[in-house]
Order: structure tokens, then sequence, then C-alpha cells
């Protein structure tokens, strides 16, 4: 599924209390352009530091394993995991977090409910560029001390969790989700952090929980809970593990594709498992998240699908597969792509054995589909649409394109109305016009 970056319509902020350091905080939700992903501003320190959520600035709390922390290597942001959760769960990729404090604030009741409220009040806007998410491809493991986290292939993001604890009233639990922002919205945020009452005194000597309360946690005694308030789920306690679970992963800075499987992990296995996957995955793609840590985008910073993603949205298969990945994609104006023409290519046995040349329709063809997937970018559920011709003017074929040439399509919106579209497409051999056409297509469901 094509889907498009998406920041907040808005400024907001959110005024609590740090769970460890007790402290007020304010967070201030900000809009950021494409690609900007997601960073916390500390502006209580001079030069107002900025700290991009990545895998290499996250850490987790040594003292005892309770909170996630990010860092430049010269100032902190701490317990951060509520708001990428929630952040991850609503589909957010580009925002700016300012803080007056080194701790988050946490949000009055311990969940991430009222962030969800907040966000969305702020409203979620589309921006000109589609997602980059980080897929898992292959099954990665992290297994120590008796946690276990797995990550295999996945179309989609799914969480499945599993909690053990002595403590009779927690137990043991098991949960598993498949995240969308309804999912999360209604059945993550509202769980809520707990503590067992066994552990609170040692946590305060550690100089940590200094905000908490009955109100902001789940506090569990052996007989149940010591809060007036009943628990939100039968489960609350293994979906507030998924939870932080789902933000502590939210640390690769990009939306995830895949199934991860976690047993009995807490924040310091999260953010060894971040960098493990971060690591063994760079040869599958991740040099884009890499370019993002640079500040590069990419060779235009406007839009980039492999043929993966391409698949997802276009209906075509072998052997009318004729785009191979787009470089450019900017929403309801203009669209990159290319094909690789290769002598394997089917239509050369026939067209024409001794002296093989690209078909000139088969160019249009092509063409047309790098059009198409500017055009289903521009509706929803693209996966459930199809593009069809409606005429072709003005075609010019200008030079033969033969086995070995790249084809750069680059196709400029005209006209889009009531699922009509006008496009002007030109095709380029080495820098040279090699054909041109106005298209004219509509949108059908399949």
């Amino acid at each position: 599924m094509l889907k498009q970056q998406t920041t907040i319509e808005r400024p907001v902020s959110y005024e609590g209390i740090g769970l460890h350091t007790g402290k007020k905080a304010i967070a201030t939700f900000k809009p950021a352009p494409v690609d900007h992903g997601i960073r916390f501003v500390r502006v209580d320190v001079p030069g107002r530091p900025e700290i991009l959520v990545t895998p290499r600035n996250a850490k987790y709390d040594q003292v005892a394993g309770r909170r996630t922390i990010l860092t430049d290597g010269t100032v902190e942001v701490h317990t951060v995991e509520h708001i990428l959760a929630t952040l991850a769960g609503l589909g957010i990729d580009n925002v700016v977090i300012e803080l007056d404090s080194v701790e988050a604030a946490e949000a009055h009741d311990g969940s991430a409910a009222p962030f969800v409220q907040l966000l969305e009040d702020a409203g979620l806007v589309k921006q000109s560029a589609p997602k980059r998410f980080f897929k898992i491809t292959r099954s990665i493991s992290l297994v120590e001390d008796g946690v276990e986290i797995v990550a295999v292939p996945y179309n989609g993001l799914k969480i499945s969790f599993t909690i053990e604890y002595e403590n009779p009233w927690v137990g043991t639990q098991y949960a598993s989700f498949d995240i969308d922002n309804k999912t999360f919205a209604s059945q993550i945020a509202p769980a809520r952090t707990f503590v067992l009452f066994k552990d609170v005194d040692g946590l305060r000597e550690k100089g940590m929980i200094k905000g908490g309360n009955p109100e902001n946690a789940i506090v569990v005694k052996e007989t149940g809970i010591m809060n007036d308030v009943p628990l939100r789920f039968r489960d609350e306690f293994v979906r507030h593990k998924i939870l932080d679970f789902l933000g502590d992963l939210f640390l690769v800075g990009l939306p995830l594709l895949g199934h991860f499987i976690a047993v009995r992990s807490g924040h310091a296995s999260n953010v060894k498992f971040v960098k493990k996957i971060s690591e063994e995955l760079k040869s599958d793609g991740f040099h884009r998240q890499q370019r993002r840590e640079t500040g590069e985008t990419g060779k235009t910073g406007k839009g980039y699908l492999d043929i993966d993603a391409i698949l997802q949205i276009m209906p075509h298969r072998y052997p009318f597969m004729l785009v191979d990945r787009i470089l450019e994609l900017e929403d309801r104006k203009r669209v990159v792509g290319i094909k690789n023409v290769t002598m394997n290519e089917p239509f050369f046995v026939g067209h024409f054995p001794e002296r093989p040349i690209m078909p000139a329709v088969l160019i249009i063809e092509a063409m047309a589909q790098v059009g198409g997937v500017l055009l289903l970018s521009t509706v929803d559920n693209p996966e459930e649409k199809l593009v069809y011709f409606m005429a072709i003017d003005n075609a010019k074929f200008r030079k033969p394109v033969l086995p070995g040439d790249q084809l750069r399509f680059e196709l400029e919106l005209v006209r889009l109305r009531n699922k009509i579209c006008k496009m002007s497409g030109k095709a380029f051999v080495d820098g040279e016009l090699v054909a041109e056409a106005d298209l004219l297509s509509t949108i059908v469901d399949r």
C-alpha cells in the first residue's frame, strides 16, 4: 500500500510531571517537513540542541532499566517511550517535540491515551512524499538472560508479547495485535504503566519514580491492585508492555513492517534489539535511514519507492511490469521513475530477433505505469484501484530504445478532476529525449 508521510496540522502542548524526576515538564509538538523525522529539542538548554530519533542516539537506563533515553552525546531526553509509541501508533513521521526538561512529561494517568487525544486534536496531515518503511526481510533474534525477541517478515506491523511475573495478580499474560491507528488508540494506548509494590522502596532509593503515584501508575500487591480505579483491560499489564515495546521499536526512526515477538522483554533488551536489527539490515536497504541520520534524503529528497513498494500499489506483474523504481514523487504534481531495459526482455524475442528495439507502444505503457503511481497516490486504499487509459495524444518517438538503456520517465500532472487525470510525459535515455506523450487516464475499482 502506498502511504504518504504524515505530520500534524498545528502545534499542541502537554504539561505533566516526569515519572522519575518528579519535575514539571511541558512537551510541545510542532509540524515538521517531509523527511524531517522525529526530533526532540531541549529548549531549556542554551543553543536548543536537537536529538534525532535513531538507533545511534538510543540508550536505556542502566540503574533499573525502567526508561528509554535519547542522547546526542552532550544532552539527553528521558522516558520517551510513551510519546514514541503514540507517534508510531498514529503513523506520524515528521514532528518536532520541544521539551523544557530532561524528562518527557508523563500523561496524567500513566497511559498514552492523553497523547493520542492531543495529537488527534492537532490534526494529522498527509505530506507530499511517500512513507519510507523499515522492513524486516529475514528472521532476526535476541536471546539473553531469559529474554527472547524475534522479528520475522510480515505484511504489516504485528506485535506479540508474553510477560511472566511471580506476582500472582499479574502472572503470565499473552497478547498479540496487528497495529494500526485505530487498534493502537483503542486497545493499546489506554493501558497504564504499572509497578510491583515490593519494588517501590528500592526504586525510590535509586532516585527513581519520584513523580509516581497511584493516579499515574497501577500499583500491584500480591492480593490485587492498590488503585481505586479498576483495570481497563483484563490483560492491561501485557498491553502496556506492548505499548512500551512499540515506542522502543520506533527508535529505528521509521515505521516498521514485520512481526515482532517478545518474551519477558524490557527497555534494556528492547534497545539492544533495535540496535541489532539496524546493524543487520543495513545491507537490506537500511542505507535510507543512514541518509536521514546525516540529513540526506536521497537524490532529490522528494520521494522514493523500490520495486517491493511499487508491486504493492500496481496490479501489473511479469511480463508486463515496466517500472523498476520511483525516484521522485510530489503529491499531485510530478513523478520520476526508471525502467532498466535488458536483453532478457520477452518482447525482444520477436521485436526484432536480429535488431532488438523496444516497441514504442511499450515505452508509452511504461510511461503510463509511472504516471499511474502518481495518480494512485492521490486516493485512499490505492491497492483497491486500477488506472485505465482513456486517450493518448501528441505521441512522438525520437530515438530507438535498445537493450542496455535505462529509461527515465518524467511526468507532470496537468489536470485532476473527478478521477480523470491528464499528464504530460517525457522519456529520456542518458539525458536525451527519446519519446513524449500526453496521457489521459481514469481511476476505477479493481
